[in-house]
């Protein structure tokens, strides 16, 4: 079912008319925070690092095992852990961009405070982890999420709800991916970060789902305004760590071993396409078909920028003061 909304409208007029889009949609979001709940499953930093005032022998050899084991890390990883973590601390600013449009008195009002006590989690468990295993130069990680934190994130989207969508949809699976191969580097040489990680993947998917359906319901609803605003948001999205201190320095590391590409951006935006239906959508107006086709021609873009990419690296090297300026090389 297509809603029949007016058009010509002011910008004010039109975040209204969407935001009456998403009001439409209450009883499906009532339906998928139930299906979510059902499929949880519910874990917190404590059941990996137990901090009690009283703990027996095991419970405490649990961190002098942690600190040998992380000892065989690799830089590289750290890295791609400062990033997660310091992404994760970036939830509060999340939290308002979505809670500012859908109000507090719904049950989109209860997802985003169920997805915020959820997104927490990871933030407190990388926490835990890397101050427990003595993973960095601690004061500078904490230096680096203050700044972060400080700095803000302003997107130019978030006055849109339906780009909201879009990017919460292709960032929470680009966010899963990355925990997800930064556990497996890490390896079986330690398990306690592979599972903390896999465990934080493992809630980004179902996040994920969430926000691709809703957005696939927005585009049976409002299908021209919602290829519009598809548009502007999946030729290329920002991370939210985009504003922390050598986020880039880190990205670049991150790409060069592997653990989130340009090459994987491609995927989440072929799987997006696919699950959304776009090619299939008709009756579109003018200015909806052109970007319906912007849109499917945008997985051919983003291959020829990760070829590009890979045939313009260089050898480089790196170093950061929280993991004490050791240089990290690559050919």
């Amino acid at each position: 079912m297509e809603l029949i909304i007016p058009t010509g409208n002011s910008d004010a007029k039109e975040t209204q008319t969407k935001i009456e889009v998403l009001n439409h949609l209450e009883d499906k979001v009532e339906l998928w925070i139930e299906d979510h709940v059902n499929k949880r499953r519910l874990w917190l930093s404590s059941d990996y690092l137990p901090a009690d005032e009283f703990m027996d022998d095991e419970k405490e050899g649990i961190y002098t095992r942690l600190r040998e084991r992380v000892r065989g890390l690799k830089d590289a990883v750290r890295v791609a852990v400062a990033v997660n973590l310091l992404t994760e601390e970036g939830l509060p600013h999340f939290h308002h961009i979505i809670a500012k449009h859908l109000g507090d008195d719904s049950f989109w009002s209860k997802w985003n405070n169920m997805w915020t006590a959820e997104e927490d989690r990871h933030g407190a468990i990388l926490r835990d982890y890397v101050r427990d295993g003595r993973l960095f130069n601690f004061r500078e990680i904490e230096l680096m999420q203050f700044h972060y934190l400080e700095s803000g994130f302003n997107p130019d989207w978030d006055k849109d709800p339906y780009k909201v969508f879009v990017y919460t949809t292709l960032q929470e699976r680009a966010t899963q991916f990355s925990h997800r191969n930064t556990g497996l580097m890490a390896g079986d040489e330690e398990p306690m970060l592979k599972g903390i990680l896999s465990s934080i993947a493992a809630d980004e998917a179902k996040h994920f789902t969430f926000y691709r359906n809703v957005f696939k319901e927005i585009l049976s609803l409002d299908p021209n305004r919602a290829m519009i605003s598809a548009l502007s948001i999946m030729p290329g999205i920002d991370m939210p760590g985009l504003s922390m201190p050598n986020f880039r320095e880190m990205a670049d590391i991150i790409r060069r071993v592997g653990i989130y590409t340009p090459w994987h951006y491609k995927t989440i935006v072929e799987e997006a396409i696919k699950f959304w239906n776009i090619e299939l959508v008709t009756g579109l107006n003018e200015a909806a078909s052109k970007a319906q086709e912007k849109i499917l021609n945008i997985p051919n873009r983003l291959e020829k920028i990760a070829q590009f990419i890979e045939q313009k690296s260089k050898a480089k090297s790196f170093s950061f003061g929280f993991i004490y300026d050791r240089v990290l090389s690559f050919d």
